[in-house]
């Protein structure tokens, strides 16, 4: 029997959720000969009309250009043999793509825009805010802005990797309410329901602990698309840190979203505004610059909502300069918080185990009140 789920589903209702971010994978949106899932896409395209309408405003992440590509190139592995062959496919896909969307959102009376992104985009303070802009501005006018990786320039350093995560960071860019992935699965499940016929779904996930990271399962079902259930819990985290909730459901049937409206089917993680937007960034970063190891006592004063000094530090990982993004981390190796550093990696690793009132006599010059200040810091 399938658990009442309504509670949690109500969530992505456009009365309870003015902006939503609906994500779209290469294994649901094109075929394994590498054509558009037309029939299928034009059932998704009617679904967000019908919410558009009742004043839901939405923006798409969409899987499929390198897929498309690569059978217009006749290219090998489906456009995966190398990071050239991906770039060409995914710069032929992505014509075809946004073509596709285009035409589907105006046949509804939809506008449709395009914006290609990469990590060091969503990473990088100023550009982030930038996104945010042209998003907000595009849903204010009641666009449909279709979103991708920009993986034509994007190289294995500044790549998300999957589209799960980028969804999730899309929607705190656009501070929408709700993150709905549609994918070749159901929900998160107790095990994979593949291997295991007493898998159970899960219906609710309030907070992402061990337990819930143990029922992940890397593996994508189609072997086409590249997030599997560790990418789609990471982006429940970043969207749960951002206040917003996040739904796993199927896509693998017609009109998927009314399907969801209808049955509730899925696992919803419950978001939790943990701060400022700006401390939601940095929560949903996925690079730092460097690493602050810290002691038992540092890591009881940062639970406690205190600034790190460097009395409480260890060592000093990586290069950074001032301003950067570091990750603070606990004597096992746990990265506990995350923030902005106030010293260069040379001179934090001169004070580093000294109290304060040694810090002028060692840097040559008035010490700042700490190595993270607790308002340019999120607790992880």
């Amino acid at each position: 029997m399938v658990a009442d789920l309504t509670p949690a589903a109500s969530r992505f209702t456009p009365a309870a959720c003015p902006r939503l971010v609906v994500k779209i994978g290469s294994a649901l949106l094109v075929d394994p000969d590498g054509r558009v899932r037309r029939d299928w896409l034009q059932g998704v395209v009617a679904d967000i009309a019908e919410r558009h309408r009742a004043g839901q405003r939405i923006a798409v992440v969409s899987s499929g250009a390198i897929a498309l590509g690569a059978r217009r190139l006749a290219l090998p592995k489906g456009g995966r043999a190398s990071l050239e062959d991906a770039q060409a496919a995914a710069a032929t896909g992505q014509i075809a793509l946004s073509h596709c969307w285009a035409e589907l959102l105006h046949a509804e009376g939809l506008t449709a825009a395009q914006i290609l992104v990469t990590l060091d985009d969503l990473e990088d303070r100023r550009r982030y805010l930038n996104a945010a802009s042209t998003l907000h501005r595009l849903l204010g006018l009641g666009v449909v802005p279709v979103i991708n990786e920009n993986d034509s320039v994007a190289t294995a350093e500044i790549r998300f990797g999957d589209n799960d995560r980028l969804a999730a960071r899309i929607g705190q860019a656009a501070d929408a309410g709700g993150v709905i992935l549609l994918s070749d699965i159901d929900g998160l499940y107790t095990a994979n329901p593949h291997r295991d016929p007493t898998a159970r779904l899960v219906p609710e996930v309030a907070r992402i602990d061990a337990r819930i990271r143990a029922m992940a399962d890397a593996d994508s079902a189609s072997g086409m698309g590249s997030g599997g259930m560790i990418s789609k819990l990471e982006a429940a985290r970043i969207a749960q840190r951002s206040g917003a909730h996040l739904a796993i459901i199927t896509g693998k049937r017609d009109h998927p979203l009314a399907a969801f409206d209808a049955d509730h089917r899925g696992t919803v993680f419950l978001g939790e505004k943990i701060g400022t937007a700006r401390k939601a960034w940095l929560a949903g970063r996925l690079t730092a610059k460097g690493r602050i190891v810290v002691d038992a006592g540092a890591v009881g004063a940062l639970a406690q909502g205190r600034s790190l000094l460097a009395a409480g530090a260890v060592r000093v990982e990586g290069r950074f300069a001032r301003g950067d993004v570091v990750d603070i981390v606990a004597p096992d190796g746990q990265a506990i918080a995350r923030g902005l550093i106030e010293y260069d990696a040379v001179d934090a690793a001169k004070i580093v185990g000294r109290r304060s009132n040694a810090h002028e006599q060692i840097l040559g010059y008035a010490p700042r009140s700490a190595l993270v200040h607790r308002d340019h810091m999120v607790v992880l």
